[in-house]
């Protein structure tokens, strides 16, 4: 009986000690938690379209860490990691008691360590868990930290953990920095002896680096590609064909694309790891090396930026900044897809399409390229010479000045900014001026990403097509009017199109614009086939004058270059709309075969004792300003005739400031019916009603 009841005592007392560790180890490992927040810590990439890595940032301790599951790895790697460091990683809770035994029987019969104890839960511990030296006490610690791993994750998160932080040597850490920096690619696909080695490289990573002990490396790899249960992995022979492949003897750098792009995802987006770019690695790494080619033979200081759009898509598929973002002395760490500079002669296209589109011009029709006077601004052509009477078709193709402006002036500068408003473009005027006719040859600023966004509405038909800003955001889809009609679109794409390619190029089907700005500052080139468009700036960061720099013999070789390197076919023009003709001088109608000036150019001033009469706007005239965008730009008010000084009103109320000019910018304040009226020194007086949107 005291038996009975001594076996009792003792039942309880077991079952309150079972109870009370089971208690205080339940306590410890809520107290004490493993670090896995280590592990999410992994290095900032950008990645292209199809999600390939561009570029990637070293973490805050300097480490390659980048990111990676598994499910991403070649699975005879993973099968070959755990036949050699955890045979039972599928069976044992973290701590594998039978490889301990293991390897301490070995250790006793042997002498040395032939097979570690350690499991991959134990090797996960140690890494999120770094400590100095090996101990006794520490791998107790590192077994206790595996058991609480096991608790907390899957055996496929436990994996995903040693994938990540395993170390490679040097500053790579995870399997997929190492794969990419000794083999320069993902490790989705890898050949057994590549495999072979990256399994044998975290044991001591520092000691079998093939980039500074190769022969160590070798029989690290040689020991993994020989035990066997790695052989019952990779199959009979596969050992031996592994080992007469080269290690190899150095490490490749990490794709560094897309630079500017990706520093400004990162200043956007500070806390996002991974960023998703509307880029194609191969696009960008072609424009990056035509861009990087171009600039070693232009010369120091000259810098290249190339922007390529899909003008359906709106997606920028393609972005150089700068020919080389560490060039300190083409100032490469800025980009210059995003600054304002002066498109030279960029813009005719649009000029010459609005023409085309208000029916004051055909293809065909005569159009003097003489010396001309628009009240005080005199254009001259980029060679200094003049042509004479040339047909539309041939202004457009040679680049002529005057008659670009002779078709502005007629428009009106205001209207075709205010055209371009439908692309979301807004160009950007000098301090205290309105729009006049020196934009036709560059007098506004304008970045390249727009300028491509302008071309882009060429290719994609007349319709306005936002550029995304290439990273996470998707392009906005513009509703509303068409940037020009499509039959306007289809005879400047008909012009640009048959316009010679630079010497040494190849005639590849695209139409293409070149531009000059003043003094020399500034040379584009934009192109074009039925789907995409690349623009290419060449110039000075600091805004300097080069000598003989033009459009044509400097950046158009660029933009075929870049064309035929992209790697994107070309993509035939769409068939002409309905309407849209190529007539023969001889069927143009007798308003079209010659081009009549009735704005202020060439227009004969009257005597000084006739009345004034205001020539723009005319009587009647509908006038876009900009209304619908918000943004209403200045209106040119012009008059011929009268004795000055002239004073201006508009809606009865007197404009400020009499002037002696035959010139008045005025800004409305507000849309709909308005009655302008001058009054010259004698008292005569013109009116016109016009409405404003």
């Amino acid at each position: 009986m005291a038996m009975l009841r001594t076996l009792s005592v003792l039942t309880v007392v077991q079952a309150a000690l079972a109870v009370g560790i089971t208690w205080a180890i339940a306590w410890a490992d809520k107290a004490y938690p493993p670090p896995l927040d280590r592990a999410a810590v992994a290095s900032r990439e950008v990645l292209d379209a199809d999600g390939k890595l561009l570029r990637a940032f070293t973490t805050s301790d300097s480490k390659w860490r980048l990111a990676i599951k598994a499910a991403d790895v070649d699975p005879q790697f993973l099968q070959m990691l755990v036949a050699y460091e955890d045979q039972r990683f599928a069976e044992h809770r973290g701590v594998d008691l039978w490889a301990i035994g293991r390897a301490g029987w070995q250790i006793a019969t042997n002498g040395r360590i032939v097979s570690g104890g350690s499991t991959l839960s134990m090797q996960v511990a140690r890494l999120i868990e770094p400590r100095e030296g090996r101990s006794f006490t520490s791998k107790l610690l590192q077994m206790a930290r595996a058991v609480q791993i096991e608790r907390r994750l899957s055996k496929a998160e436990i994996l995903d953990l040693y994938l990540n932080l395993a170390p490679y040597g040097g500053n790579l850490e995870g399997v997929r920095a190492a794969s990419l920096a000794y083999y320069g690619k993902e490790p989705k696909r890898l050949s057994v002896a590549e495999a072979a080695m990256l399994v044998a490289l975290p044991q001591l990573p520092e000691r079998r680096r093939p980039d500074r002990y190769k022969q160590n490396t070798e029989a690290a790899r040689e020991r993994v590609l020989k035990r066997l249960a790695v052989a019952s992995v990779i199959g009979d022979g596969e050992a031996e064909r592994a080992l007469h492949f080269p290690v190899p003897s150095e490490r490749k750098p990490l794709p560094a694309l897309a630079a500017h792009l990706s520093e400004a995802a990162l200043r956007k987006w500070p806390d996002r790891t991974a960023h998703k770019t509307t880029l194609r690695r191969d696009v960008q790494a072609a424009l990056e090396d035509v861009a990087r080619n171009a600039s070693k033979k232009l010369g120091d200081k000259l810098s290249v930026a190339i922007v390529m759009a899909d003008a359906k898509t709106g997606e920028i598929i393609g972005e150089v900044g700068s020919a080389d973002y560490f060039d300190n002395g083409r100032s490469g760490w800025i980009d210059m897809t995003r600054q304002y500079r002066s498109p030279g002669s960029t813009l005719k296209p649009f000029i010459y399409g609005l023409g085309f589109e208000e029916g004051m011009i055909a293809q065909e029709t005569i159009i003097e390229d003489r010396p001309a006077d628009f009240f005080g601004y005199r254009p001259k052509n980029f060679d200094m010479s003049y042509q004479g009477d040339v047909t539309v078709r041939h202004a457009l193709q040679m680049s002529l000045n005057v008659p670009a402006v002779k078709v502005l002036d007629n428009i009106g500068p205001a209207k075709l900014l205010v055209r371009l408003r439908r692309a979301d473009v807004k160009l950007v005027l000098p301090p205290n001026e309105v729009p006049g006719l020196a934009i036709a040859l560059g007098g506004v600023g304008i970045t390249l990403k727009d300028l491509v966004q302008l071309y882009a509405g060429l290719a994609n038909r007349g319709h306005p097509v936002k550029l995304g800003d290439g990273v996470h955001e998707k392009p906005e889809i513009i509703d509303g009017s068409a940037l020009l009609e499509p039959a306007a679109v289809w005879q400047v794409t008909d012009i640009l199109s048959a316009v010679k390619p630079p010497v040494g190029a190849v005639d590849m089907g695209i139409a293409y614009k070149t531009g000059t700005s003043y003094g020399y500052r500034d040379a584009w080139s934009v192109g074009y086939d039925g789907r995409h468009v690349i623009g290419v700036w060449i110039g000075r960061a600091d805004n300097g004058a080069i000598p003989g720099l033009s459009g044509y013999k400097s950046a158009a070789p660029i933009l075929f270059d870049a064309f035929r390197k992209s790697g994107i076919a070309i993509t035939a023009f769409p068939r002409a709309p309905s309407g849209a003709l190529r007539l023969a001088e001889a069927e143009l109608p007798v308003s079209l075969k010659r081009f009549a000036h009735t704005r202020s150019g060439l227009i004969a001033l009257t005597a000084r004792e006739a009345a004034p009469q205001i020539v723009y706007p005319p009587q009647g005239a509908e006038v876009e300003v900009g209304f619908n965008y918000g943004d209403p730009t200045p209106l040119s008010l012009k008059l011929q005739g009268g004795r000055p000084p002239f004073r201006w009103l508009a809606n009865g109320v007197a404009l400020p400031d009499p002037t002696r000019k035959r010139v008045y910018n005025w800004r409305p304040d507000g849309a709909g019916f308005s009655t302008l009226t001058v009054i010259d020194a004698d008292g005569r007086a013109a009116s016109v009603r016009v409405f404003l949107n």
